[in-house]
Parts: structure tokens; C-alpha cells; sequence
């Protein structure tokens, strides 16, 4: 029932935002990329996900994001394993999700810039206030936005043994690229 309602306010969520735009055409990123890197002298973990959807409103700078927690791919299936049902608990939180607002958002600029991003995160139910830079550049009519942000692993209680604690870092490093087109 949680997962439902999650579910349906954040489908609201993303028609309000749309529908508020003044006639300028709305961007989707079907297939945005996402890796993450736990990097500890003992092992490196790293991630891949490339089933990242995206909508952004060029009107406003409004964008949101869910990101499949099953759709990250590992080189070792006994870590994927791991991910999913130890620390993530996948079953129980199957999506993470951020709702937020890129600053000074101009569409019109097609040289490569920087600007922030604040919004909300949710990870594993509990959502968090994140900030963090992207890289923005507009080629033949598809926005690129590629950035990297950290997140800490006790801001989202992920409960890692003390015996498996010197293998996973404490901060994890996110990058993500998204290329948005026009959405029909």
C-alpha cells in the first residue's frame, strides 16, 4: 500500500509539473545512465544502471528522476545480490526518486554550463535535501546534463556489518548523464 501511494504522488507530481508549462516543449531522458563507486582500499564497488528515466521542463528548470534500484548491473553477481537484498532491500524500496530544481535554468544557452541543482531525494523511504552541480549543453536539439553528487550511507539508515564495514565506504560516488529529447 506505502509502495502505491509512493507511486501515484510521484506520477502526480510529474503532470502537475508538466502541466504547468506555457506551451514550451517538455524533455524526457528514457534511457539516463547512473553508476556508482564505493571505493575503499579493501574493494572497489562499482555500478551501472542505464534504465534511468528523467523528465525535465526546459520552461523552468523542473526535473525529476527515478532510478530502478534492480536495473544497476555489478561485475560480480554475488555484490548485485547483496545490494538488493541486504542493503537496499529492493523488494521493499524498488525505486529512488528525486524531485528538484535546476538553478537559472536558460534553455536558449547552448554552450556547455554549469549550474546547481537542489531538490529531494528518496532512498530506501526516507528522503533528504541534496545539492549538487551539472553540466549542461544543448547539441541538434537534445539537452545533455551529466553531473556526479555524493551520498552518505547512514543519511539513508543502510545497514552495513561491522565485519563488512571497512569493504563499503561511508560516502558513495554518483555520477549520472542524461540526454533529454522531446516528449510525445
Amino acid at each position: 500500500m506505502l509502495f502505491m501511494n509512493r507511486v501515484v504522488l510521484i506520477s502526480f507530481l510529474i503532470v502537475s509539473m508538466y502541466s504547468n508549462a506555457q506551451g514550451l516543449e517538455k524533455v524526457i531522458a528514457r534511457q539516463g545512465k547512473m553508476s556508482f563507486l564505493s571505493y575503499t582500499s579493501v574493494e572497489n564497488i562499482k555500478a551501472e544502471n542505464a534504465q534511468v528515466l528523467s523528465f525535465l521542463n526546459p520552461n523552468t528548470g523542473e526535473i525529476a528522476v527515478r532510478v530502478l534500484m534492480r536495473a544497476f548491473k555489478f561485475e560480480k553477481s554475488l555484490m548485485e545480490e547483496h545490494f538488493n537484498e541486504s542493503y537496499m532491500e529492493s523488494d521493499l524500496y524498488p525505486e529512488a526518486n528525486f524531485i528538484g530544481r535546476i538553478d537559472n535554468y536558460d534553455a536558449s544557452i547552448q554552450d556547455t554550463h554549469t549550474r546547481l541543482v537542489r531538490g529531494d531525494f528518496t532512498l530506501r523511504g526516507i528522503t533528504k535535501p541534496l545539492e549538487f552541480k551539472v553540466a549542461i549543453r544543448v547539441v541538434n536539439n537534445i539537452i545533455y546534463v551529466d553531473g556526479n553528487l555524493e551520498i552518505l550511507v547512514q543519511d539513508f539508515d543502510i545497514n552495513i556489518p561491522a565485519l563488512l564495514s571497512p569493504n563499503i565506504a561511508k560516502k558513495i560516488q554518483v555520477a549520472f548523464n542524461f540526454d533529454y529529447t522531446p516528449y510525445e
